[in-house]
């Protein structure tokens, strides 16, 4: 089985643009790769033009380690974002192809199934007015739709630090979440990184009646130094490295211990061959894996199979049944977050999922541009259009 094509069509939505490779191999099989670029789609898809014609094209999908290898050592070059998405999504379109040509759903290959179903979190579902109220009230609906596990940024649009009464807003939305969901749900803090490491402690310990399972990117993870200041200031879980896309950058993050649980991207670190590799190594260092997903339908389900299959997996993050809930229609076989607030086992070969390519033609580019520092970004309900 030979690759002899690769297409790429982008679904567009108010806020992330949606990329969707296909591989298609010279016996008709298709695989999928999915990815959201946050903000350079026109250079991931210039990546992707470049990197299929010297290295997908003509190659057999079973050799995605050799695939990896030439597309890092061969641009000789360190692996940045860019690159190591694109390489992402033609190692899950390759894992498609393989589960297909074999008949068996991904997870097999991955290891087999450590679980029957994957407990999932809510992300995108804080829509509304930013008050107290209004998330509880939102927060309730998460629950009535079978979630047992929410995340919040409570933050606005703060950056480095908060005032006093910036801080006590914050802490008066998560206080009424918490309030409304009662003991028992989990609740995640997401910071996006914004703080300087003082800043990061203040809210960590103000917020730690609340009993959050996690506070997520107190700051930057390029800043050790300051997450070892935040570990030694607060008593709460600490979860991060959505923003490190390649396998050596993780080591410090181990070895000093500032990290509980490892949120690497799946689509922006190379894929299931590499997110295989970094769970191993997470597990030696007896820390859990609960990969950042922005994704729609296709890339969730690379993300299901991974989880269905790793050892020492905590929790999938989810949007779309918040966040353009209609991407349910674009992707033929999609995932869904069950009553009981998790995934179920997927049991069609490779990733159970193939693109509407119709629908998905019916929403175009938008050109979105997502700015977490923008006054009223968490609505994600319009493009940018100033910082465009």
């Amino acid at each position: 089985m030979k690759i002899v094509d690769v297409n790429t069509i982008v679904v567009g939505a108010p806020w992330r643009e949606l990329t969707y490779v296909e591989l298609i191999t010279d016996d008709g099989l298709r695989g999928l790769g999915e990815a959201r670029m946050l903000n350079k789609t026109d250079t991931l898809l210039a990546c992707v033009n470049e990197l299929a014609h010297r290295y997908v094209i003509g190659s057999d999908p079973f050799d995605v380690e050799r695939l990896g290898v030439r597309a890092r050592i061969e641009e000789y070059g360190r692996a940045g974002e860019v690159t190591q998405t694109a390489l992402a999504m033609f190692d899950v379109a390759c894992y498609d192809l393989m589960g297909q040509a074999l008949g068996v759903p991904v997870w097999r290959l991955l290891g087999g199934a450590s679980r029957q179903r994957v407990p999932a979190y809510a992300n995108g579902w804080y829509q509304g007015e930013r008050s107290p109220e209004s998330y509880a009230r939102l927060a309730e609906g998460v629950l009535a739709r079978g979630y047992r596990r929410l995340k919040v940024d409570p933050f606005g649009a703060a950056s480095a630090e908060l005032s006093h009464g910036q801080l006590r807003e914050a802490v008066d939305i998560v206080a009424a979440i918490r309030d409304r969901i009662g003991p028992d749900a989990e609740l995640m803090i997401e910071m996006h990184g914004r703080f300087t490491a003082a800043t990061a402690v203040a809210a960590a310990r103000a917020l730690e009646p609340y009993r959050p399972e996690w506070i997520e990117e107190p700051v930057a993870p390029y800043y050790p130094a300051a997450l070892r200041q935040v570990r030694a200031g607060t008593t709460l879980p600490i979860a991060t490295g959505e923003r490190v896309h390649d396998l050596p950058e993780f080591r410090e993050l181990f070895e000093s211990g500032v990290v509980d649980v490892v949120q690497a991207d799946l689509t922006h670190l190379g894929g299931l061959t590499a997110l295989r590799k970094l769970a191993g190594w997470a597990e030696a260092y007896g820390v859990l894996m609960a990969p950042h997903n922005v994704c729609g339908p296709a890339g969730t389900a690379a993300n299901l199979h991974f989880a269905i299959a790793c050892a020492n997996y905590k929790v999938l993050e989810h949007f779309n049944d918040f966040a353009d809930p209609w991407l349910f229609d674009v992707v033929i076989g999609a995932p869904r977050v069950e009553q009981d607030g998790c995934f179920a086992l997927p049991t069609e070969p490779g990733l159970g999922v193939r693109l509407d390519r119709e629908r998905a033609a019916e929403h175009p580019r938008t050109g979105a541009h997502f700015n977490l520092f923008r006054d009223g970004w968490e609505r994600r309900n319009e493009v940018d259009r100033a910082d465009a």
